[in-house]
């Protein structure tokens, strides 16, 4: 059966649009689906094709025929997207070359803004956690001693000057750790080293005041009671001036018999010694030759390099009839030990590392008394000038000595004039002591 409209011969199609035709233009009737049909027609039969002279029948529009009129589906002019090549890709934002489902290309990153918040995120932490260390760390200092109390103080030189005072207190301590540590079990607390340290523009000087050394009594106030104690002249140990009315008379002691005005006070018992040595892993030292060995004391040490725990080094610092200088050569090895100590503990292996830092400080904030007017900055300065009294610039000596009368160690009183001088002028020391 023809399906052409009447009057199309197959010679009419075959010089129109068969095959090897010259015109390229397309089949007309294979590519649409239908013709549009005249009307007139009856029943079911097919309506008269239009004259051979018509061409090609009035076909229907259909969409995606660029020119063809409305697309029935909304998009005007037939622009649907078929006839771009936007469907199958060639270039447009949906096609194979833009990946993500037509979403445009991720941006790169702001590495400026970034590192600009990264930093300004680990400068607030670091600021907080400072500010909350100082406040917990300032909290914990036992602000216990009154300097206000002492009277008839000398003029304040050049420099700061700190008085420290190691006491044989056993509080904090059971009976088991007294056993242990040797300390006994004496009531009360005594000192059992004193020592004032000068920091300054000249390098810090560390001087030890021997504990036996010959002294006179002021007129002084009681600290507890209030009351006027006049001077009768009287000459006892250094270490009976705490015995008798504690830190403010030791004070008031010192600077009448120097003349050098004390600044600040600090002091700590056995315990607080012992528990801060084990809270930096033990103090490096080396011991002299032949070792020490001293009952009394409970030390044992061989010559040599070696480290020193807590119990040990309490031991070192409280030996004295081991040695043959007796408390001279004490004094000495105390300020080697508090200067290798202060040394280990300003490290950046202690200061940068928190569960080194924390219970290192905690431990000696605990058991340090220091004056009413001593900040957390005052001790950092203080340690500091520890760790460099055995390096650069510093110097360490025991008070001049010129003799002694009835077991007391009398002070060579021309040359602790001239100590005393350079150090209130914050000179360069050129005194020596014993």
């Amino acid at each position: 059966m023809n399906d052409w409209p009447d009057a199309w011969s197959d010679d009419n199609r075959n010089n129109r649009y068969g095959r090897g035709s010259a015109n390229a233009q397309p089949e007309g009737a294979r590519v649409m689906r239908q013709v549009q049909r005249g009307q007139g027609g009856q029943g079911g039969q097919n309506p008269a094709a239009p004259p051979y002279g018509g061409g090609v029948p009035q076909q229907q529009q259909y969409a995606g025929s660029q020119g063809y009129g409305q697309d029935p589906y909304g998009n005007p002019g037939g622009n649907d997207g078929y006839n771009t090549g936007q469907v199958y890709g060639g270039g447009g934002p949906g096609g194979p070359g833009a990946m993500g489902g037509g979403r445009g290309a991720r941006p790169a990153p702001n590495w400026r803004k970034r590192i600009k918040w990264t930093a300004i995120t680990v400068v607030t932490l670091l600021v907080v956690v400072s500010v909350g260390t100082y406040f917990w760390a300032d909290s914990k200092l036992n602000r216990q001693v009154d300097l206000s109390k002492v009277i008839d103080r000398p003029d304040a030189g050049e420099g700061t000057n700190y008085l420290i005072v190691g006491s044989d207190s056993r509080a904090g301590l059971s009976d088991e750790e007294k056993k242990k540590l040797r300390t006994g079990s004496a009531e009360g607390k005594r000192t059992d080293s004193m020592m004032i340290l000068h920091t300054g523009d000249n390098g810090p000087t560390l001087v030890s005041l021997p504990r036996d050394s010959d002294v006179e009594i002021p007129t002084f106030v009681g600290s507890e009671s209030g009351k006027t104690f006049k001077g009768t002249g009287r000459h006892v140990k250094l270490n009976a001036a705490y015995a008798e009315d504690g830190p403010e008379l030791l004070v008031r002691t010192v600077e009448f018999n120097t003349g050098l005005r004390i600044d600040h006070y600090v002091e700590i018992g056995f315990a607080g010694f012992a528990n801060i040595v084990d809270a930096v892993g033990g103090v490096e030292l080396t011991i002299p030759k032949g070792g020490m060995k001293d009952t009394k004391s409970g030390a044992n040490f061989t010559a040599g390099k070696q480290t020193l725990n807590g119990e040990q080094a309490l031991a070192f610092v409280r030996t004295r009839y081991a040695l043959a200088g007796s408390d001279l050569d004490r004094t000495k090895n105390q300020q080697k030990f508090l200067a290798a100590l202060a040394s280990q503990t300003a490290t950046p292996s202690t200061i940068l590392n928190p569960f080194k830092l924390y219970p290192t400080m905690s431990s000696g904030l605990d058991t340090l008394i220091v004056d009413k007017d001593m900040g957390l900055f005052d001790l950092a300065d203080m340690f500091w000038a520890m760790k460099g009294v055995t390096g650069g610039d510093g110097t360490s000596m025991n008070m001049p000595i010129s003799g002694s009368t009835g077991g007391n160690l009398v002070w060579d009183k021309a040359k602790v004039k001239t100590l005393v001088d350079e150090l209130k002028s914050d000179s360069k020391v050129t005194v020596t002591g014993n």
